[in-house]
């Protein structure tokens, strides 16, 4: 049977990875929802497009009719983000669309959360964490520790999740993925980091802030093909009520646990960022 599903910020960088990845895929029939629109001779143009702020309740009910699933990213994305840029698209946003899947019947809720939800681990470690000899793994038992506004928004949005499942009856089931390091195609690798940076010429290659993002980057990088397998995974699931997942690639260095994607939702990501030496020609 195929599934119905509304992906919300889809023009994102993780958006745009389930564009590339599940888009084709027969068993779905994706709806799109953006606060904007992509031209025509854009890379992500001339997809059916609903424009609307998630901000807006009323303008975005409808596009959660008749739905299965829902795997919501909209949001403001950035750590450094004040209260005024989190407040109404990361909790309003948030409230608005588990009240929408609630009032519509959506079964299953798919959330774009954070690594920055527990970003204090790192922050009180750095940059010892980005090197193999760091013995810290986190799981999603441990406390959360955010370490930003936005870090703190997505810890509000898990909560909320966990509140709908357990007091309503839609959305039946809750899927919390906490994103590592997705980017673009340009920089879907390791060095992406690096890279971009040494491009817009905030340091040189070879330097010790570029080979630090490398560090970072080979724990952090969570591949474009890797991250729409999760979403599939979750897609394909139907024995989780709330359940919290980090969402990295198979990188020797990472210092998040996949153990528990890997038991509940078959997780098997295919890329590990200590294969690469160098960035692609």
């Amino acid at each position: 049977m195929m599934k119905s599903i509304l992906i919300t910020g889809v023009y994102g960088r993780c958006g745009t990875a389930l564009i590339d990845h599940l888009h084709d895929r027969d068993e779905y029939s994706f709806t799109y929802f953006n606060r904007s629109d992509r031209d025509e001779d854009h890379d992500y143009g001339g997809y059916d497009t609903i424009v609307a702020d998630i901000n807006d309740y009323d303008a975005t009910r409808s596009a959660f009719e008749d739905k299965d699933a829902v795997i919501h990213l909209a949001a403001y994305p950035y750590d450094f983000g004040d209260w005024d840029d989190v407040r109404e698209p990361n909790i309003t946003g948030m409230y608005n669309a588990l009240e929408a899947a609630k009032e519509a019947g959506v079964e299953d809720f798919i959330f774009g959360s954070t690594n920055h939800v527990m970003g204090m681990y790192e922050v009180a470690n750095a940059p010892d964490i980005y090197y193999p000899e760091s013995d810290i793994l986190i799981d999603h038992t441990d406390p959360k520790r955010p370490d930003s506004f936005y870090g703190a928004t997505k810890s509000f949005g898990e909560d909320l999740g966990r509140y709908y499942v357990e007091n309503y009856e839609y959305p039946k089931r809750f899927y919390a993925i906490r994103i590592c390091s997705v980017r673009m195609p340009k920089y879907d690798h390791p060095f992406g980091d690096a890279e971009k940076g040494a491009d817009d010429g905030e340091w040189e290659r070879g330097s010790i802030e570029y080979e630090t993002q490398v560090a970072r980057m080979k724990a952090m990088w969570q591949s474009r093909r890797d991250f729409a397998h999760q979403v599939d995974c979750c897609l394909q699931d139907d024995t989780v009520e709330f359940d919290i997942f980090s969402g990295v690639s198979d990188n020797d260095r990472r210092w998040y646990d996949i153990s528990h994607a890997r038991d509940v939702i078959g997780y098997e990501p295919k890329d590990n960022g200590e294969t690469w030496d160098s960035p692609p020609e």
